[in-house]
């Protein structure tokens, strides 16, 4: 058999680094080592991509020393990996570091930098990358477009898309509709969102799959059923993703029986529900109080599917029973899966502590459940608040004091609550505890103007 060609080993290589197998990946790379073959530019870069997959960075950092010692870290494209490889992994600083050592940087270099910061949340550093780059194409405006919207500036998002239509003139892909629409979802600005879908229709995205289900999505998350269904309904050929986001905008709209239907057609049409197919169903029988159903659910996705229970599965059956009183089962639930209710960053008695301050449920169990939320995330409002007003409800108002002064003592602020209206297209915030801006002071003299008329009209008409 003639020996392999590099050509042939990066092929080798780049499958399984695509199919996520690492090791095999390595074995392969030290298998042309001991062939006598070097490695190039490409099996590097394929070596890194692989490393970006695994569970920690340290053979990362091996394979960087090899790219250092076999003279390739002069290559653009391989920095580039490199600056990829390290912003997984959160080390910012030695991305920065190889960008900055460059001795020629390409356009992806430039995008994989903004990234870098985008992903760690320096939106204002990656905003000045992006203006400073010499040379921009539509990957490194999706970049940051998707990056104003993952840190919560979904107004600079759009407004993004809008220059980069009518001012760059630079044609957007799927992907780029797939983010500013994840923008229009985060607003919820229904008009944005139309108006992005009709640029995805003229340009023919909107045929495209990630497009359309990116498409449902949005109109879901805004209310508008309707619109998802026309979407979810002209797709053609429906991937598991097209049937889930259904699914699940039905459910948080409250449409339960609808996405029950919706699942019943996806199971005839030979589809395999996932997590996030049995995230949407608990979801619809939670808030429709669909007991027996959601408990068949949650045994089937186990005992049928095969698939074991994430946090969001078990909070969806503590919300399902202690909305039907049933605080004893959501106790019970809670026990049998210690390991994940005491994962960390996860909230899942918060659903039943909020049910314990009803009257005709015990005081000590919410008390518990209280006491152990603050012990475990006490650098967070949500314990201590929901914990306040349990026992604010109950009349301990002594107790209630001490555990807001704890949360000063841990310089914990109570997260404001806020509202929204949308008119004409434009979004208004309403903050808890903010002073007014904008037009609100005009906002509150129309108000005590109407207050004012309708007074007199009752007087008037002898009311």
């Amino acid at each position: 058999m003639p020996a392999r060609s590099n050509v042939a080993w990066n092929t080798l290589l780049m499958g399984h680094s695509r199919s996520g197998n690492a090791k095999r990946c390595f074995d392969l790379f030290n298998g042309m080592r001991m062939s006598g073959l070097t490695c190039d530019d490409a099996t590097l870069c394929i070596l890194v991509d692989a490393c970006a997959e695994l569970p920690n960075p340290s053979t990362g950092f091996a394979v960087h020393k090899i790219v250092v010692q076999s003279g390739w870290s002069d290559i653009p494209v391989v920095n580039n990996s490199l600056i990829s490889f390290y912003t997984k992994f959160s080390l910012l600083d030695c991305a920065v570091q190889i960008f900055q050592s460059m001795k020629t940087r390409t356009t992806a270099s430039w995008n994989s930098l903004i990234d870098a910061h985008a992903r760690h949340g320096c939106i204002e550093q990656a905003a000045t990358l992006f203006e400073s780059a010499p040379e921009t194409n539509v990957i490194s405006w999706t970049t940051m477009i998707g990056g104003f919207a993952r840190n919560g500036y979904t107004s600079e998002a759009i407004a993004l898309f809008a220059k980069m239509l009518t001012k760059e003139y630079i044609h957007p892909d799927d992907f780029t509709f797939g983010t500013v629409l994840h923008a229009c979802t985060s607003a919820p600005c229904l008009a944005n969102g139309r108006m992005v879908h009709s640029c995805a229709f003229q340009s023919g995205f909107a045929a495209y799959l990630y497009v359309a289900n990116s498409l449902m999505d949005m109109y879901a998350k805004c209310g508008d059923i309707e619109g998802a269904s026309n979407v979810f309904d002209a797709i053609h050929q429906k991937d598991l993703v097209s049937w889930n986001t259904m699914l699940f905008g039905l459910a948080i709209n409250g449409l339960s029986k609808e996405a029950l239907t919706v699942y019943e057609s996806m199971v005839s049409h030979n589809v395999s529900p996932d997590e996030v197919t049995f995230t949407g169903l608990l979801t619809a029988c939670s808030h429709s109080g669909l007991l027996e159903q959601g408990r068949d659910f949650f045994e089937s996705m186990v005992s049928v599917h095969g698939l074991q229970p994430k946090p969001e599965h078990l909070s969806c059956v503590i919300d399902m029973y202690a909305r039907s009183g049933n605080i004893s089962n959501a106790i019970e639930m809670m026990e049998h899966y210690p390991e994940i209710v005491k994962s960390p960053d996860r909230d899942l008695p918060e659903a039943l502590l909020s049910f314990c301050s009803s009257d005709n449920l015990d005081f000590w169990i919410g008390r518990k459940v209280g006491d152990d939320i603050v012990a475990r995330a006490p650098e967070r409002d949500t314990g201590y608040v929901m914990l306040s007003n349990l026992l604010c409800a109950s009349g301990q108002w002594d107790e209630a004091e001490r555990v807001r002064r704890a949360m000063a003592e841990h310089s914990v602020k109570k997260s404001p609550g806020c509202s929204w209206i949308e008119v004409k297209g434009k979004v208004k915030l309403f903050v808890s505890s903010e002073q007014a801006v904008d037009r609100t002071d005009s906002l509150y003299d129309v108000t005590y103007l109407l207050d004012y008329e309708m007074r007199n009209s009752m007087l008037l008409s002898g009311v």
